[in-house]
């Protein structure tokens, strides 16, 4: 009987690593790599040590209807929180076009939301002024998704992971088509690898 409590101990230990991580979720050392690799204005991007709590609110699809973060399940999301009345929004939505025409695609999405009274009139001038054509116009009237993501100010961004748990936030404008920012969501993206 001895004899097997070595083997049992690894057994148990090797389970409760597989455990710890995830698939598909970041390991301790690439979420230390990606703060190690944080230059230009991606140095404001705070990276979680664990993935946070999905969130549930649901919100106003450009389309109509209403949808949630579980519909974007399987792709990492850039999550931008942003204002018809917001300038730094104006400034950097440009930039989250940018990232999307050249990067979204069946692994990654720019998601933008409108939070707050935004009237659907002024966020579609908003985006015909700054240029924006790649970038949905989904909305969060009553502010429950931001609430719930516990937005204090805008723009917000957030990456959430494929299965929709918060890896980092950035609060303010950045330049989000920089080649900073680029190559830490092509990390992120190969990091965290197709789910399946």
């Amino acid at each position: 009987m001895p004899r097997s409590l070595p083997a049992l101990a690894a057994l148990f230990y090797a389970a409760a690593l597989a455990c710890a991580t995830p698939a598909g979720a970041l390991t301790g050392a690439e979420i230390e790599q990606l703060r190690a690799a944080r230059a230009g204005d991606m140095r404001k991007l705070v990276v979680h040590d664990a993935p946070r709590p999905r969130w549930s609110a649901a919100f106003q699809a450009e389309g109509g209807g209403s949808m949630t973060l579980a519909d974007l399940a399987g792709r990492v999301v850039l999550l931008n929180f942003w204002a018809t009345w917001c300038a730094p929004c104006r400034e950097e939505m440009p930039a989250l076009d940018a990232l999307q025409r050249e990067m979204g695609g069946p692994d990654f999405a720019v998601v933008t939301v409108a939070t707050g009274p935004n009237q659907p009139a002024a966020m579609r001038r908003f985006f015909a002024e700054a240029g924006v054509a790649h970038l949905p116009l989904h909305a969060d009237p009553r502010g429950l998704l931001a609430r719930e993501a516990g937005i204090l100010g805008l723009p917000a961004t957030i990456i959430l992971d494929r299965d929709g748990r918060e890896i980092a936030r950035l609060t303010g404008a950045a330049d989000w088509a920089s080649p900073e920012a680029k190559a830490l969501i092509a990390r992120i993206i190969a990091a965290t690898g197709p789910q399946g």
